[in-house]
């Protein structure tokens, strides 16, 4: 997979990959931050999803490289997946891990009379956001389901990083911008580090880590579009 890197970069916008590969929540990291309701409606999600597909626990589970028993315990709402699975789940759907997670969030349905809603306006105060159990990786989407582009921000606490296999990024291209704090892409087992102002487009499939090396939590931009 061949990237390549530009400093600095100018108006370009959100990350929506991230990662490890456990299926265990942890208290300390944020796992509060994601609600019950929520927990259920994304395992909602997920076996209309499968059923669409016609698929069986086993079939979702060779696709997408996730245990038989760790989808059904998300489809049941027990268990809430970290990113690294959202995305191995994402990838055998052929979906962004912002689109698996949209009719999960709770969205703030806009007032008939608000200006805002004319002018495609959405307010950081009312937006949705999903963490991560075991890192608090914390991924907000900037855009919405119909704009053309999948745009999201992304924290990442200092320490922490996040994994996602090549398959996720089979039929998607993918640009990241750092905001603030320091990034390290590790792309096919090559590492970039990228500062505030750097950007960098990933290329071919490849397996890709998320790591925050700082000590300070990094900010991230993630811009996703279907490849050509």
């Amino acid at each position: 997979m061949q990237s390549r890197i530009t400093t600095p970069f100018v108006a370009y916008a959100v990350v929506m990959s991230h990662i490890v590969d456990d299926a265990h929540a942890d208290p300390a990291t944020g796992a509060d931050d994601t609600s019950v309701a929520e927990q259920r409606a994304l395992g909602e999600r997920l076996q209309r999803l499968r059923t669409e597909h016609r698929w069986s626990l086993t079939e979702l589970a060779e696709e997408s490289g996730v245990s038989r028993a760790m989808i059904n315990r998300v489809e049941r709402g027990v268990s809430s997946p970290t990113a690294t699975i959202l995305g191995r789940l994402s990838g055998a759907f052929g979906l962004t891990i912002s689109q698996l997670l949209d009719d999960a969030l709770e969205h703030e349905v806009p007032r008939a009379t608000d200006p805002d809603e004319a002018r495609g306006v959405q307010r950081g105060a009312t937006a949705d956001s999903w963490t991560d159990p075991d890192t608090g990786y914390r991924r907000r989407p900037v855009s919405s389901a119909a704009f053309p582009a999948d745009v999201t921000e992304v924290r990442l606490p200092a320490g922490r990083e996040v994994a996602y296999p090549a398959s996720a990024y089979a039929f998607l291209r993918h640009c990241i911008w750092v905001v603030d704090g320091v990034l390290e892409v590790v792309v096919g087992g090559e590492p970039t580090r990228l500062a505030s102002g750097d950007r960098i487009e990933l290329g071919d499939p490849a397996d890709v880590v998320y790591r925050n090396p700082g000590e300070d939590p990094t900010r991230y931009l993630v811009v996703v579009v279907r490849a050509p």
